[in-house]
Order: C-alpha cells, then structure tokens, then sequence
C-alpha cells in the first residue's frame, strides 16, 4: 500500500495562492449586491472557504492528477510527479474534496449548491478527459475565468439576496471579470509551453506562438475593463470610473515592460498588474453598490 503523504505536501497540491481569486470575486458579489453583509456574517464566511479552500483546491488536486505526466517535464518538484504524494492518493484527494465542497455548499441553499456544483463540473472537466478543456487554450482558460470570477461573483450576489437571481447589471460585471480572467489564465502557460506541446496541450502560447499569445492576453484584459468604465459613467459614478481608469492605465505601462520580454516576465506582471485588475473588480462592485438597486 502506498505512503500516507505529508500534509505539507497536500497544502502544497492544493495551492493555497491560488485561492484568492475566487475568495474575492465572492467578496465582490457580496458587496455588489447591496445587502447588508454584517448581519449574514456566517452565510458570508461559509461562501468564501467554499469559494477557495474548498472549490478552487479541489480544481488543483484534479489538474495536478491529470496534468502528473506533463508535470514530470514542467514541474517535476511538484507533490505528484516526485513522489510526495505516492500512488493513486492524488485521486483519491481529489475525489475526497469534492465531496466535501458539495457537502459544505448544501449550508448555502439552493444557489450556493448550485454553483458550486457547477464549479467542481468546470474543475472536473477542464482537466480530466475525454472533455480536458485545458487541452485547448480557448476553451480551458473560458472554463477557469467563469469558475473563478463569475460563478463566485453570482453566488455571492445570491446568496446575499437571499437566493435571489442577482440583477443584469451585477450579471454583466460577473460575465466581463470572467472574460478579463481569460487573460489573466494565458500568463501561467508561458513558463509551460515546452511541456505542453509535447503532451499536446494547446496553449494560447502552443498555439499563437509567445508575442502574439501575450498581446491576446494583454488585449482580453484591457477591453472588458473599458466596457465596465463605461458601465459605471453611465451610472453616473465619475469618481469610480475615475479610479478604474487609473487602474488600468497603471496595468498599462505594466503591460508594455511584459510584452517587450514576455517569458522572462510573465511571472512579473503576474505578481503586480494582476492585483490592479482585481482591484478593479471591487471598485466595481461598490460602484454598484451605491447605486442602491445593485442586486
């Protein structure tokens, strides 16, 4: 029988900096949809483990399972392909947390079920085949932008409204984050692209080649962010629009250091133009807030 792996070794498999986007794209529903969160402080605290130590760790363990060959080129110091987690006990982890997430989402009625159900589907069959989203650029980094920023946006708009379906306008700022993540995603493939076209994952970078992949990258993030500093003039909040402007042109002049050495930097702009465009997104969120009528 295999070793029982180290719980360094989970955590390590389940990525806890990964969490934090769901986290706060669940923290931004929240707040757009205008109720207030203080008296539902619990309902609140449940969504966000389920939103990240719960839904997103069990999208890890799975990739990392199904992604165990392509590692051993990439990344063989990962848990699975060096043998800290031996055996089939990335599998059985995997399968165990989703379990679990479902169980724990059942505490948040029918939306939170519901999304979250749809989530670990996402998280399932991006990985795994005969689907393997990933296996596609286009298709995998759509199915990552909607799990981890609309669905966790939409769920807890909903859940503040008492399972109510949340408004266009909280749906609209939920669906432009997700399509702005799909950028966001292509970042991570760069330090992959030898890996990947050996295993035949066809990576925006596999496919596009590395600049043209990083301008669609660059561009997928820049035009949702104009579309919602639209959105929030039209509301009349100059002063949101205001910073989100200064937002994006920060992310910007970042983006023009990434594009002029794109693998060297990936990692970099990851680090500091990513934060900018999350920023956004709660902005965003209290923009709509103060409208009075967000959910």
């Amino acid at each position: 029988m295999a070793a029982v792996p180290s719980a360094s070794a989970v955590t390590e498999l389940f990525k806890p900096i990964t969490w934090f986007p769901p986290m706060w794209a669940f923290a931004c529903g929240v707040v757009a949809s205008g109720e207030p969160w203080t008296q539902r402080w619990l309902v609140v605290l449940v969504g966000v483990l389920l939103a990240g130590p719960l839904v997103c760790a069990t999208s890890q363990a799975v990739n990392d399972w199904f992604d165990r060959h392509v590692d051993a080129i990439n990344e063989p110091q990962r848990p699975i392909p060096s043998g800290r987690i031996p055996g089939r006990w990335g599998l059985y982890l995997a399968i165990a947390w989703t379990g679990l997430s479902l169980a724990v989402a059942t505490l948040l009625g029918p939306w939170g079920f519901g999304a979250a159900a749809a989530g670990l589907v996402l998280a399932w069959i991006y990985s795994a085949p005969p689907l393997r989203l990933k296996a596609n650029g286009w298709w995998g980094n759509a199915a990552c932008g909607i799990s981890y920023e609309g669905l966790a946006w939409i769920t807890g708009a909903a859940i503040m409204a008492g399972g109510a379906m949340p408004g266009a306008s909280s749906i609209t700022l939920a669906a432009l984050y997700s399509l702005g993540t799909h950028g966001i995603m292509t970042l991570n493939d760069f330090k992959a692209i030898e890996g990947d076209a050996r295993m035949g994952v066809r990576s925006l970078p596999v496919q596009l080649g590395v600049q043209r992949a990083a301008q669609v990258a660059c561009g997928t993030m820049i035009l949702p962010q104009l579309v919602v500093i639209g959105l929030v003039l039209g509301w009349s909040r100059p002063w949101h629009a205001a910073a989100l402007v200064l937002l994006l042109a920060l992310q910007l002049v970042l983006m023009r250091r990434f594009l002029a050495r794109v693998r060297e930097r990936a990692l970099w702009y990851s680090g500091f133009g990513v934060p900018l465009f999350v920023a956004g997104m709660m902005v965003a969120a209290w923009a709509l807030r103060s409208l009075g009528d967000a959910a």
